[in-house]
């Protein structure tokens, strides 16, 4: 049982015009991104690689490229931090994976099914290694601090919800938090450095991470509803992963609040206790639906999505400009 967010009638957003703009510089950071894969020890390139080229949309290393053009950046600086950027979303799956004990990842097999959690980890490692050893080699000192700043917060905010995890009493400014932290805080980043690079007044790199961090929030939030209504081929992944997790995301946070008490027994009983049956994800499901959960959390997203676009607005009218604001609009209507 899946229940599909309803979107109203409108022609289906895409990113492609982002594409588009990014394309020159995008396949220069690809060929970085395959060239900084390579290691003599060959199961470093056979496990980088399985994720790396299993199909990802590669979203953050476009939004670095999209902001240096944005701010007129003129250098070859934004290349290598767009392949970090995308090296340190790699390494984070990599370790998510392990953490998550998951299955899947993009549609393929995760590498930890394949080579094993400790080469899931180490790999990880390594390109982390690798996308630091980019931005000390761009030599602005800001932009390392920046990317190394969320490097930490990233690791803080898997610690947080690693210390969330199973507990039905988190509240929704905690889970923000969380979501700031590991995911919105990389999307920041990826943001803020091309105006770095560019030498740009404050409030322009201001406005760039702004855009950022609402956008990743908007993002994670429309990845919480897909989990339990959204499809298995579009998610890369089983629907209902979170909950099989026990993972406390939006959705639940809201079930559990406005549920009786029997249904918060139903979110303890599976969740915090683990004793989770085959059907219970049709239960909880059911009670999202009940409780508006799955459509409140993409109004959430819809209110971070707009407050992303209004971020633009300090920037004058553009083709560019208009896809990065379509690309919000794409990622709040994947649960199409």
């Amino acid at each position: 049982m899946a229940v599909i967010v309803p979107f109203e009638d409108q022609a289906r957003p895409s990113i492609d015009a982002l594409v588009a703009h990014v394309t020159p510089d995008m396949q220069r950071v690809n060929a970085t991104i395959l060239s900084r894969t390579g290691s003599e020890v060959a199961m470093i390139p056979e496990v980088a690689n399985h994720l790396i080229s299993s199909g990802g949309k590669r979203l953050r290393p476009m939004l670095t490229l999209a902001m240096a053009q944005l701010t007129h950046y003129a250098g070859e600086g934004h290349i290598k931090l767009a392949a970090a950027v995308e090296f340190m979303h790699t390494a984070t799956l990599l370790h998510d994976d392990v953490v998550d004990e998951s299955e899947m990842r993009r549609g393929k097999l995760a590498a930890r099914m394949l080579w094993g959690n400790e080469a899931s980890v180490l790999v990880g490692d390594f390109l982390l290694g690798q996308a630091f050893k980019m931005m000390v080699e761009v030599g602005s000192l800001r932009a390392l601090e920046i990317l190394s700043s969320a490097a930490a917060v990233i690791a803080e905010g898997e610690v947080m919800q690693l210390a969330a995890a199973k507990n039905t009493a988190t509240t929704e400014d905690e889970y923000l938090a969380v979501v700031r932290a590991k995911t919105a805080e990389l999307f920041a980043a990826a943001c803020e450095v091309g105006p770095v690079l560019a030498a740009r007044p404050k409030a322009e790199q201001a406005a760039c991470r702004s855009f950022g961090m609402n956008l990743g929030v908007a993002f994670q939030l429309v990845d919480d509803a897909l989990d339990y209504g959204g499809k298995s081929a579009k998610l890369g992944k089983n629907v209902g992963d979170d909950f099989r997790e026990g993972k406390i995301t939006l959705p639940v946070v809201l079930s559990f609040r406005r549920g009786s008490e029997k249904e918060r027994e139903f979110w303890r009983r599976t969740l915090e206790q683990g004793e989770a049956a085959d059907r219970d994800i049709e239960t909880a499901v059911g009670l999202m639906s009940k409780h508006r959960a799955l459509e409140d959390t993409i109004q959430r997203a819809r209110h971070y999505g707009a407050i992303a676009r209004d971020a633009l607005a300090l920037f004058p009218d553009s083709a560019l400009k208009s896809s990065l604001e379509e690309a919000v609009e794409f990622c709040i209507s994947r649960s199409h």
